[in-house]
């Protein structure tokens, strides 16, 4: 005897548990996640958090402003503030890449996206102390910021559990079940199994594994990315974060003050084994953050490199997600965000919701085909419409 749900979420992280409350919220609450180790334990917890509409793909970027509104009023949502702090949000360019800027902000003004242009002089009042010399552009976001995808991630799975979700943590999965009419449910690791109307995958990085299982190639890898914190040795102010692509480097302000810089040049990515890596930067990362920042905050009264740690994106191909009906039956994807997963968690809830309910979204200015799983057969990569010099496809 197995046990039967019309819903089972594979991965009890960030996106998995957004669209365990969105099923939910759509009244479908006949919905169990499945999470091998503790909620948020995996790739969750190694996010960044920033919260940002600038994207060059008009879904994505319509995505994260739809996320804008939830973590704005999350509050009045979860009863949880998800640790959003809307500090804002800006984007600084060199004279190469202004165009791609200029029209990037067009874009997203067109979606009714709040962002717009600022002056050094504005900007170096949003932030004092940066060397702005170099910088030929500023694009604004004023509602953007901060949160912690963690915290994120455990409001969706009170939420969800309050209204009937189901979830099983320490419970890994070992295989996906498949007949002749597709996919119908997973085998765990003692042995028993678990059958479903649907199969969601949403567990990052390890999807490809369980995926192949059942002829599903999944083309995504994971990517390391080195985080360094520095405290400059008197606590920063509240400042936006900055999205340096200068200096190819991104810049926030912890809660405590310190300031957390992550790498924004993509054109040479490194690869990992998500499950064993050493989770912390190496001396040549810190040694490039170090200089990076230094160029950017020369007055640092007494800098000091506080920590470091190395999560990994999920990349596909064209650095975007893979959101929609896998090609084997019953089997549908959400994997490969790519770095934007946090910002655009709750979009993906609703998304993979509004897709398993209606076969389409109410979500504005959203393709879903943009996101399918054919489109790299295809040959129709979902790619930056205004891409900026040296920063990939992150942008």
């Amino acid at each position: 005897m197995s046990d039967t749900t019309k819903f089972l979420i594979i991965g009890g992280g960030l996106e998995g548990l957004a669209i365990a409350y969105s099923l939910a919220d759509r009244g479908e609450t006949d919905v169990l996640v499945l999470e091998r180790d503790t909620l948020c334990s995996g790739m969750t917890g190694k996010s960044s958090g920033v919260v940002r509409c600038h994207y060059g793909t008009p879904s994505l970027a319509a995505m994260s402003w739809y996320g804008v509104d939830i973590f704005t009023r999350a509050t009045e949502i979860f009863g949880d503030d998800m640790a959003f702090r809307q500090c804002g949000y800006v984007v600084g360019v060199g004279e190469n890449n202004v165009k791609p800027l200029e029209a990037n902000i067009a874009m997203m003004q067109s979606l009714g996206i709040a962002t717009e242009f600022i002056s050094h002089d504005e900007m170096a009042e949003l932030w004092p102390g940066l060397h702005l010399d170099d910088f030929a552009l500023f694009a604004y976001e004023p509602l953007g910021g901060r949160g912690e995808a963690y915290m994120a991630g455990m409001a969706f799975a009170a939420t969800a559990r309050k209204m009937g979700v189901k979830i099983r943590q320490s419970t890994p999965v070992v295989k996906l079940l498949q007949n002749e009419s597709g996919v119908y449910g997973v085998t765990l690791k003692d042995g028993s199994e678990l059958h479903a109307d649907h199969v969601i995958l949403a567990t990052g990085p390890w999807a490809p594994a369980l995926a192949a299982g059942v002829g599903v190639d999944l083309d995504v890898k994971a990517q390391r990315a080195q985080l360094v914190l520095i405290d400059q040795g008197v606590p920063t102010p509240e400042v936006p974060v900055l999205s340096d692509l200068a200096g190819l480097q991104y810049i926030c302000r912890e809660p405590n003050g310190e300031l957390l810089v992550g790498n924004s040049d993509h054109q040479a990515p490194e690869y990992i084994d998500p499950d064993k890596y050493v989770n912390r930067a190496d001396d040549a990362a810190i040694e490039k953050n170090i200089m990076k920042l230094g160029h950017r905050l020369p007055d640092m009264p007494d800098p000091r490199i506080t920590s470091s740690y190395v999560g990994a994106y999920d990349v596909t191909p064209d650095y975007n997600p893979i959101i929609g009906p896998s090609p084997v039956d019953g089997l549908f994807l959400a994997t490969g965000f790519s770095g934007h997963g946090f910002k655009i968690s709750p979009a993906v809830g609703k998304l993979v919701a509004d897709l398993l309910v209606d076969g389409e979204t109410s979500l504005p200015n959203v393709n879903p085909a943009d996101f399918r799983y054919s489109r790299f057969a295809e040959g129709d990569l979902l790619f930056s419409l205004n891409p900026y010099e040296g920063a990939g496809e992150m942008r």
